[in-house]
């Protein structure tokens, strides 16, 4: 199976603007932008034939070429990175078997959140992946203290019994009424893994109500009712969290500097 790893960054962040270029320390002092450890996480993925930067800013281009990067240059037309994905596939000389999506803003994905996305895509019935993290207490509170103070920090997920997703929201779902007793809530991680063909049907497709309002891109799949296959991982003692606000860059560091990552 021919796998490609896309990683799309944006400089104009509406959240963050030049997210991509803040500089993260690890467990060492030496700082590397973000955009830097997010390649260097994709690059430990057993399974991927190639790693690719995709971005339509030259100071983002420059900085990836700069630490040995391969870049595609895509359109300032793309709305998300999902279309940005489907920007870069065109690119190529042929078309992979599986594009994998690993958003640049989450240099502590794990290898194994991957791999596990590229096992399930193996089901030729499945054509778009998706890991889903169960919340820990630590990240639980993290996520709650962010709405109390009126931050957008992660996402959750919805499942139905089968795995398949019914929601996706920047709220934390479902309504968590008591740390102490919390209900199941499911992290959802930042990647995801299609096929071509999924790609290309999201491109045909309007950005619905539901994707606007939540600014979340996956949400264009469930509007349009295309199945989006939720993949379970494991944590195995790492913390995993994205880069939304500058109040995440400390929770990074921290665990850079935890895991002993350099």
């Amino acid at each position: 199976m021919k796998t490609v790893i896309f990683i799309p960054a944006r400089y104009a962040s509406s959240r963050y603007p030049g997210k991509p270029l803040v500089g993260l320390k690890g467990a060492t002092g030496h700082e590397k932008s973000l955009i830097q450890r997010a390649w260097e996480a994709a690059r430990q993925v057993q399974g991927a034939d190639a790693v690719y930067v995709l971005t339509d800013d030259v100071r983002i281009r420059d900085a990836a070429r700069a630490f040995g990067a391969e870049v595609l240059m895509t359109s300032d037309r793309a709305r998300n990175g999902t279309e940005r994905c489907a920007e870069g596939v065109a690119q190529l000389p042929e078309p992979p078997e599986v594009v994998v999506n690993l958003q640049g803003d989450a240099p502590l994905t794990p290898p194994w959140f991957v791999e596990a996305l590229i096992a399930a895509m193996q089901d030729d019935k499945v054509e778009m992946a998706t890991p889903v993290l169960k919340c820990d207490h630590d990240t639980l509170s993290n996520f709650v203290s962010d709405r109390h103070a009126g931050r957008v920090g992660g996402t959750t997920a919805v499942l139905r019994r089968d795995g398949t997703a019914i929601y996706f929201s920047k709220e934390v779902l479902p309504y968590v009424g008591n740390l102490e007793t919390p209900p199941e809530v499911w992290h959802h991680v930042g990647v995801y893994a299609y096929r071509p063909a999924a790609l290309a049907a999201y491109m045909a497709w309007e950005e619905g109500p539901v994707e606007r309002a939540e600014g979340l891109e996956q949400l264009r799949f469930l509007e349009n009712g295309a199945s989006v296959t939720c993949v379970p991982v494991e944590a195995r003692g790492r913390v995993f969290w994205e880069l939304n606000n500058p109040v995440d860059v400390a929770r990074i560091e921290g665990v850079l500097k935890k895991e002993g990552i350099a």
